[in-house]
């Protein structure tokens, strides 16, 4: 799952792991605000997290984003398109989609959805990894950002 880790997985989903118990701070965020709107169960019952990509990179020993090299992106992009087509099929909403980040992952998949009309609406929000590492004082303000945003949407 996007946006979580092994420790968030196994307290807070329910999921055992054997994987090494390190937090990440994107997930710290984000399952505060999955807190704030009700929990696990309400927040998945009514959300769905994923990612652009469905593939993870490194380079260098680090995490390596899709859209940071041109050629690494054309390899994918078929991948990407196929990854959102078959969430529709399965049924994923379409009215609207929420971007964590206003940044080039945004940017790509506003250009994305430009061409094959995925969404009617893509709202970004701030990317809960800048959140934590350059605006923590005011966490509190984006937590209800994405409180309010999403709330704004449930059926």
């Amino acid at each position: 799952m996007p946006f979580t880790d092994p420790i968030r997985l196994q307290q807070d989903c329910g999921i055992p792991n054997d994987f090494e118990k390190r937090q990440e701070l994107s997930s710290l965020f984000v399952y505060e605000f999955i807190e704030v709107i009700g929990g696990v169960q309400e927040f998945y019952k009514n959300f769905y997290i994923t990612s652009v990509c469905p593939l993870g990179f490194t380079k260098d020993r680090k995490n390596y984003n899709y859209y940071d090299d041109k050629k690494l992106l054309q390899a994918v992009e078929p991948l990407i398109i196929e990854n959102i087509q078959t969430q529709i099929r399965i049924g994923s909403r379409q009215d609207i989609a929420f971007s964590m980040g206003k940044g080039k992952n945004f940017q790509y998949l506003n250009k994305l959805n430009d061409k094959y009309n995925f969404f009617q609406t893509i709202q970004p929000l701030p990317h809960p990894r800048w959140v934590m590492q350059y605006r923590l004082k005011r966490k509190a303000e984006f937590v209800q950002e994405y409180v309010s945003a999403l709330n704004s949407t449930k059926s």
